[in-house]
């Protein structure tokens, strides 16, 4: 019996609840402008799940790069959602 199909789905499970919860941590302390580090982590895991020989882990690799490539497009509307007054705004702190 293969598990692998059952593995990587209970991986993207967890990588998508992350992704929501990253996405909401990284606008409130760094803004949606950072999206470029977003990126840089992608990339990232990408290149790294290409050398790894384990089937399991560079899926996880895989799956957890695609999480934070399409957590740039949810950043933005994260934006939108706190100028919106859906989610928290970082208060600034006064000088």
């Amino acid at each position: 019996m293969n598990y692998y199909g059952i593995i990587m789905g209970l991986i993207m499970i967890l990588a998508v609840g992350l992704g929501h919860i990253i996405v909401i941590k990284w606008e409130y302390h760094w803004g949606s402008k950072t999206w470029p580090g977003m990126l840089a982590v992608g990339l990232v895991l990408i290149a790294v799940s290409l050398f790894v020989d384990n089937m399991i882990l560079s899926g996880c690799l895989g799956l957890f790069a695609a999480t934070f490539l399409w957590g740039i497009h949810e950043l933005i509307k994260q934006k939108k959602r706190v100028e919106n007054g859906l989610s928290p705004k970082k208060k600034q702190s006064v000088k």
